[in-house]
């Protein structure tokens, strides 16, 4: 990422989060109200999230990579004892731990919303690739390759190419035109036991994020890509097209 691109992706943070908080504050009563009348408990969900990239650290002899690590607020859209009996777990389509209210939610991204306190403090971006759970991630990055390098230099976004281009859990929509290399991408050796594995969707992902990566290289691309993301995101928020 270039001086340039730092300089213009921070400002448009800072702006982008001041508007997002000023717009989104007054639904905030509305979705807490709907998300407790339907499972009472918190009304919001505070994650530990893996942020940058900053290295790696050698373990019995294997690299793993280190992440910049923080606490993400989100709508909470699953039930309150959603990870008691699983621990940590990569949501699923048609997830059994969401709610009612909590699938409207994330089909609207509506329980992203506070995040944006995140992007006014630092931690996260408008535009960016979907931060995970340090402990899913790390075992992410050593399944497939260059997983951990969709993250160097560059903070976890609200939104991003992959967000926009794929459903919730990365899933290429039917009528898209890279759902036709689905199958080729997801299980390139066709392997029947690595039919339906947790990281093919993240592999879809994956591809999305690089190349949102290569358009920080320069200010021109960086400035017509991040436009062009945050200008769909409400038509796909509107559309319902998450999953």
């Amino acid at each position: 990422m270039t001086p340039g691109v730092r300089v213009a992706k921070r400002a448009i943070d800072i702006a982008g989060s001041l508007v997002g908080l000023t717009l989104t504050l007054p639904l905030y009563p509305l979705i807490g109200a709907a998300i407790y009348l339907e499972s009472p408990g918190p009304i919001f969900y505070m994650q530990r999230r893996a942020g940058m990239l900053i290295g790696t650290e050698v373990r019995d002899g294997v690299a793993y990579p280190r992440f910049v690590e923080f606490h993400m607020r989100k709508f909470r859209s699953m039930r309150v004892d959603a990870e008691k009996l699983t621990g940590a777990v990569l949501a699923q389509q048609d997830d059994p731990r969401i709610t009612r209210v909590g699938r409207f939610l994330r089909k609207t991204r509506l329980d992203e919303i506070p995040q944006f306190w995140s992007v006014l403090m630092g931690d996260m971006s408008i535009v960016g690739p979907r931060p995970e759970r340090p402990e899913l991630l790390v075992n992410l990055a050593l399944a497939i390759p260059f997983f951990e390098e969709r993250m160097r230099d560059i903070k976890p976004g609200i939104t991003g190419l992959a967000q926009v281009s794929l459903g919730y859990t990365g899933r290429a929509p039917a009528e898209s035109e890279v759902a036709a290399f689905e199958a080729t991408l997801t299980n390139p050796f066709g392997l029947e036991e690595a039919e339906g594995a947790e990281a093919d969707d993240m592999r879809m992902k994956l591809l999305f994020d690089l190349a949102y990566a290569a358009s920080l290289e320069k200010l021109s691309t960086f400035l017509q890509m991040e436009l062009s993301i945050i200008v769909k995101t409400p038509l796909v928020m509107v559309l319902g097209l998450g999953r």
